[in-house]
């Protein structure tokens, strides 16, 4: 009998990577139409929601940092924008639907696309000494399939192409940065990951940093141009 070739044995790390790869699968199809169909009722519903969400964002932020103070602050300023500006972007009764999930499939695709290209392209790292696996070809494939949300938005009559295309630009490149920001952070303080709620994904800051940058920025440039009322029409609308 012979023995098995090196490369017909399974290696650990590909079961880890499989399982892992299930995991996530599995946790989004849970988790995304979920989130969508309390964005959609809006509400008391949303607001709840997020504000789960934003006490589970600060909880994993001091479980990471510890009780020092200045840090703390920093993570209840963290929470407390992606509650406000969540609110603020939804509470638009023509537009926050829409415009709340233009941002989240923007954060979606973003993060999608930085993995998918990344992994497939490779090359040159995007900030190697904070997160060793993203790469300027994974950035700059989210922010392709992020242009293409703004195309598709636009085909569609929900907005203006030129302007929902820079919006997108802004926001995919914010949705970078925070991931960046969460991974620095973490590194800081030797932590792999924030939690262990959603299976595959880690934690709440984990899969929520690139969201709570981009939703944060969305709101502030909704209200300048909306008010508090029109924070959707705000973004969308040119």
């Amino acid at each position: 009998m012979t023995n098995p070739s090196p490369d017909s044995t399974p290696k650990p790390a590909d079961d880890r990577g499989v399982r892992n790869l299930v995991q996530r699968v599995l946790a989004a199809l849970v988790l995304i139409p979920l989130a969508l169909g309390v964005a959609y009722a809006g509400g008391w519903l949303w607001a709840g929601l997020v504000t789960l969400v934003s006490v589970g964002l600060f909880l994993e932020w001091r479980g990471i940092v510890g009780q020092r103070p200045g840090w703390l602050a920093i993570g209840l300023v963290y929470a407390l924008a992606a509650l406000a500006a969540s609110v603020l972007v939804r509470r638009d009764a023509e537009w926050g639907f829409a415009a709340l999930i233009f941002i989240l499939l923007i954060v979606w695709l973003t993060d999608i696309g930085g993995y998918a290209f990344g992994r497939t392209i490779g090359g040159p790292k995007l900030w190697p000494r904070v997160s060793p696996k993203k790469t300027w070809a994974g950035a700059i494939g989210g922010t392709v399939l992020s242009i293409l949300v703004a195309v598709g938005f636009a085909r569609y009559g929900f907005g203006n192409l030129l302007p929902l295309v820079l919006i997108a630009v802004v926001l995919t490149v914010l949705s970078q940065i925070g991931d960046l920001f969460e991974s620095s952070v973490k590194r800081r303080f030797g932590v792999k990951d924030s939690g262990q709620i959603i299976p595959g994904h880690g934690g709440l800051l984990d899969r929520l940093d690139g969201y709570v940058f981009a939703v944060v920025a969305a709101a502030v440039i909704g209200f300048m141009r909306g008010g508090a009322d029109g924070v959707g029409h705000g973004l969308m609308v040119w």
